[in-house]
């Protein structure tokens, strides 16, 4: 199972194997495997440099193309996620994608057609906050397709992933995994601060009573869709501190192992005084 384990690098305790059956019952989404909050803070901004510098030369480059896909039931972090990771980021080269409800232009195509055009290019870090996997949860929640339809676009996003990864980028999905205590604690901090009260929706609570539904969505979700070319992390996401070190270190590890390099300067430029 997913998260099991001592103290080690999180893409190894947090990757779900291809095919691996997750039970979210079962996964402690308060982990922390060892870490102390203490320490997190310094660990956080080594990690953050360590991205502030890959990006820099992945963006000089321009050789490399980099998708980070969020997804996680409400509440469960995905907005200070993007607010952490991609802090660290120059937004010249960090694209952020939120996906809501479908235009009637988009419900006119296939629901990879919103997505694909949002891609990251060469050079470039895209965040997606939520994505293409809606099309497997919210969908299947709410019976928004036949079950023989919504069951098929699980092939058709391995394809499509595939299809990304052979073209060269490199795909790093994470779930943020809160547990339904932390969700209410959540919603009520939003109610009760006047600054985050903008957040909350009265539909937040109606979604709530569809958690089991969800869990057996995300559950199947990361069982079909994690590939050795598109893995899954499963991040307990009930800590803040514990979540942000966790992507943050799962991305810079997998940036660094696309060694980006600065490019050769123009001929001639090597000693030029400038009159």
């Amino acid at each position: 199972m997913v998260g099991k384990g001592k103290k080690g690098a999180f893409r190894d305790l947090l990757g779900v194997e291809p095919g691996e059956k997750v039970d979210l019952a079962r996964f402690d989404c308060g982990a922390t495997f060892g870490r102390q909050k203490d320490e997190a803070e310094t660990t956080l901004a080594a990690n953050l440099a360590r991205l502030t510098s890959l990006q820099e030369r992945i963006y000089a480059e321009a050789k490399h193309a980099v998708l980070i896909v969020l997804q996680g039931i409400d509440a469960a972090g995905k907005d200070g996620t993007i607010s952490v990771i991609a802090g660290a980021f120059n937004p010249q080269g960090t694209p952020v994608t939120s996906f809501k409800v479908p235009t009637p232009e988009e419900l006119a195509h296939d629901f990879l057609w919103r997505v694909h055009a949002a891609v990251p290019g060469k050079g470039e870090i895209g965040i997606f906050n939520r994505s293409h996997y809606e099309q497997v949860l919210i969908v299947r929640v709410h019976n928004l397709e036949p079950e023989a339809r919504w069951r098929n676009h699980y092939r058709e996003i391995r394809d499509w992933e595939r299809m990304l990864t052979d073209e060269g980028m490199t795909i790093l999905k994470f779930f943020l995994a809160i547990d339904k205590e932390e969700q209410r604690t959540r919603f009520q901090d939003r109610i009760d601060d006047p600054t985050k009260r903008w957040k909350f929706k009265m539909a937040d609570i109606a979604e709530r009573k569809f958690w089991d539904d969800y869990t057996a969505a995300f559950e199947e979700m990361l069982s079909e869709t994690s590939t050795d070319y598109a893995p899954w992390h499963l991040v307990p996401s009930n800590r803040n501190w514990l979540r942000n070190v966790a992507v943050s270190e799962i991305v810079a590890d997998a940036l660094d192992e696309l060694n980006p390099q600065y490019p050769e300067a123009e001929p001639g430029v090597e000693g030029l005084k400038v009159q």
